[in-house]
């Protein structure tokens, strides 16, 4: 009784009391296509529109400078999932100062190197993942590009040429240890932390999902592409969590916590 009574509130399957836990990375993924793009960033510019560079939105297709939780919430979706109604949005990619249309993205939800159990991300968590200033590599845990579906390639920080019939893919990597009080932050990173060596650091100890984020485009990538925040080092990306979270807890239960690869869901 106690055990159910502690998922039911903290949104976290309990490990069993025999038996170890299982070693390993167990995920969901969800499918999102492309929404719209605006030079709008509702979590560092919120209710400026305009002063951003442009972003490539998807998920909650009314995401905006004036977005807020609610309206997010009773937005309709671009993800295969409706009740994902979270907000994911990137810097547009562009060819000789063109915006290219981007496929999809792919989010990947896990608990990457941390241990069983993880936490629910909490409703309307806000974060950025990445330097959107970067002139310089950015460390390829956090951003990276790779081209795909099917390559030996690993990710990279500097831009590739993809081979025939692969396409360019940028990934962003989101922070998952959380201070456990802060949905946001003034820079909106530091109310988040990344885990080490399998550990939340002791200031960010509540662990919750790692959102690894794909972003695919139908390019190859190569000379003349560039990322509207500029170059092609300032890969990054902004989350706004928005889903239905009676879906969002039974999936992190289900599948993460409990120690199963879903795939897209």
């Amino acid at each position: 009784m106690l055990a159910a009574s502690l998922a039911l509130v903290t949104g976290v399957a309990p490990v069993p009391a025999t038996g170890a836990v299982p070693a390993g990375e167990f995920n969901f993924v969800v499918t999102c296509t492309f929404s719209h793009r605006l030079a709008d960033d509702p979590i560092v510019f919120p209710g400026q529109p305009g002063m951003s560079h442009l972003h490539d939105f998807f998920g909650a297709k009314t995401t905006n400078a004036f977005s807020t939780y609610d309206s997010l919430r009773a937005s309709s979706t671009s993800c295969q999932n409706p009740s994902d109604t979270a907000g994911y949005w990137f810097p547009s990619l562009l060819v000789a100062g063109q915006p290219v249309q981007p496929t999809q993205i792919n989010a990947y939800y896990s608990n990457k190197d941390l241990p069983l159990p993880v936490r629910v991300f909490p409703k309307s968590l806000k974060m950025v993942a990445g330097d959107s200033h970067a002139t310089a590599p950015q460390s390829t845990g956090i951003t990276s590009w790779s081209c795909g579906p099917v390559s030996s390639q690993r990710s990279v920080s500097d831009l590739p040429t993809c081979a025939p019939r692969e396409t360019l893919r940028l990934r962003v990597r989101f922070p998952d240890c959380w201070d456990g009080v802060n949905l946001d932050s003034p820079d909106h990173k530091s109310h988040m932390a990344y885990g080490v060596g399998g550990a939340c650091p002791s200031d960010h100890a509540v662990a919750v999902t790692s959102l690894g984020i794909t972003v695919i485009y139908p390019i190859r990538g190569g000379p003349g592409v560039t990322l509207s925040s500029g170059g092609t080092y300032s890969g990054h990306g902004d989350f706004w969590n928005a889903w239905n979270q009676t879906t969002e807890r039974n999936l992190v239960r289900d599948c993460i916590n409990a120690a199963r690869n879903c795939g897209n869901v």
